[in-house]
């Protein structure tokens, strides 16, 4: 991490402000350099909605396609390359053409935090988007990168946070989002702040990514030595011996189990069911104090806890279950399902939605063992799983009920359970501390892009002693796939000082 506080306190701690600034009138930019001009987006280029299909439409290869959804999933203030194309034909009849330079905005999302996430189009070429998406269009000379930052920048987001609309669904809206206020410098100094951000980026990416392979790793090697244990090929009660006799188990993801053990059918297990949504309309169903979890709270092994919860008369007036511990929750519908089944266990007594189940164990299985279990069965849920359309994965119960578990004696069981516990501290705390480290480098990078682009930082200096290509960059090391710095998708800043005139021209009046 030494290296991490090496950064920082070489990097915005030795920048220092402009020599003046002005107020800029609006809340959440606050001073801004007095040679910058604070304008609403509605003043500088035109704003209008796209259309287009559905996700049936999309081809592996045509015209490059840009959904509102992918705003949020594949790109980060830069749009480099379309995660899907659609044919030439329905790219000139059903969907919205998109320039270079454009500024997408997803017209919805799911938290009025994250509402009109946004990012510059850096596609040269023929292009389009699908629907749900607000087309920005500068029509003043402006850096398209330095529009992709300034746009999704925090200070922007608040702004776009304040005019989103809605309760279950967040919107906003073209005729609102003209309001927007961005401060803008003059245009050679757009392209010094984007050469430094793109540098500064890059390495702090490049930490990330190497905190990331790390988590990767040791999660890799949690899971191996649960599924050893949870499968019976070592016996914790001999400090990690295989056990002394086994026998087939007919199972073919079980294989061999130990002797003593039983393989039962998970329906012979427990109790399955499932959960609901009650009325988003009647406001006495929410609100309360009963956590109501759903797939976005399945980010744990054990879970006591939900983002959204509900009343007791949501559970007196619907067909909404409390359900206590011992319980193993399922995500059984849902994007997720695509990647994997997430599973866990719950500590307190919880309320699901709709596309979660809850299997209730019986005295013969601890629900913290059966979730392990299940949890290293991910590749057998695998063939279990329908694609719903739209991209939307569904897991039938009908089909995983029959799933076969080996289950030892109950006190073994226990012995099983305290064993992993132990044994994944060390590692769940490495895994815990490079979160950390991956979490405040992500905080330290976001406040950096947001003092830079309100002109809270005057990185001008800096980005002139800057080399045109980072001398850092390595394979890899771009936002979607993409060397930013190197290519036709940028124009190198030097060029645009030479075009504007020397750096110096466009310093304080």
């Amino acid at each position: 991490m030494n290296s991490i506080c090496e950064l920082a306190r070489h990097g915005a701690s030795a920048l220092k402000p402009y020599p003046a600034y002005r107020d800029s009138g609006v809340e959440w930019l606050g001073e801004v350099p007095a040679h910058w001009e604070v304008r609403q987006l509605g003043r500088l280029g035109r704003l209008f909605k796209g259309g287009g299909g559905t996700k049936e439409d999309e081809r592996e290869d045509g015209i490059p396609c840009v959904r509102y959804g992918d705003l949020y999933t594949h790109h980060r203030f830069f749009i480099t390359e379309s995660r899907a194309c659609v044919t030439p034909e329905l790219a000139a009849t059903t969907y919205t053409p998109i320039r270079y330079g454009d500024v997408l905005f997803a017209g919805s999302g799911e938290t009025i935090d994250e509402i009109g996430k946004s990012a510059a189009n850096l596609i040269r070429g023929t292009a389009c988007c699908g629907g749900d998406v607000i087309i920005f269009r500068p029509s003043i000379d402006a850096d398209a990168r330095f529009l992709g930052y300034a746009t999704d920048c925090p200070p922007s987001a608040r702004q776009k946070a304040c005019i989103g609309r809605g309760f279950t669904v967040m919107h906003i809206y073209s005729r609102d989002l003209k309001y927007m206020t961005v401060a803008i410098p003059p245009l050679p100094e757009q392209a010094a702040i984007v050469c430094f951000l793109d540098h500064a980026d890059r390495r702090i990416r490049r930490y990330i990514r190497a905190k990331q392979k790390l988590i990767a790793l040791l999660e890799e090697q949690k899971q191996a030595i649960i599924h050893q244990v949870v499968t019976g090929q070592i016996d914790v009660r001999t400090g990690g011996e295989p056990y002394g006799e086994y026998k087939a188990s007919g199972v073919e993801w079980l294989d061999k189990v130990p002797a003593q053990w039983e393989v039962k059918k998970l329906h012979q297990c427990g109790t399955i069911i499932g959960g609901m949504t009650p009325s988003m309309e009647n406001r006495r169903f929410w609100d309360g104090s009963i956590p109501w979890v759903t797939p976005k709270d399945m980010k744990r092994d054990a879970i006591d806890d939900s983002g959204v919860k509900v009343t007791e008369g949501a559970l007196h007036e619907t067909s909404l279950r409390l359900i206590d511990p011992p319980a193993v929750l399922m995500v059984v519908r849902g994007m997720i399902l695509a990647r994997r089944v997430p599973i866990a266990w719950i500590k307190s007594p919880v309320t699901i939605n709709q596309d979660m189940k809850a299997l209730l164990p019986g005295a013969v299985i601890n629900a913290e063992f059966l979730a392990r279990m299940l949890d290293s069965a991910q590749e057998t849920f695998v063939p279990l799983i329908d694609q719903a359309g739209h991209g939307t994965c569904r897991l039938p119960t009908e089909r995983w009920r029959s799933l076969a578990v080996a289950i030892p004696p109950a006190d073994e069981q226990r012995l099983i359970v305290d064993s992993l516990e132990a044994s994944a501290r060390t590692i769940v705390a490495a895994i815990e501390n490079a979160h950390r480290q991956t979490t405040l480098l992500d905080e330290y990078r976001t406040r950096l892009i947001a003092d830079v682009v309100t002109g809270k930082l005057d990185v001008r200096e800096a980005a002139a002693g800057l080399p045109e290509v980072d001398p850092l960059a390595v394979e890899g090391d771009a936002v979607d796939g993409v060397d930013h710095e190197a290519g036709s998708e940028r124009t190198g800043w030097r060029h645009a000082v030479e075009e504007g005139g020397p750096l110096a021209d466009v310093a304080d009046p």
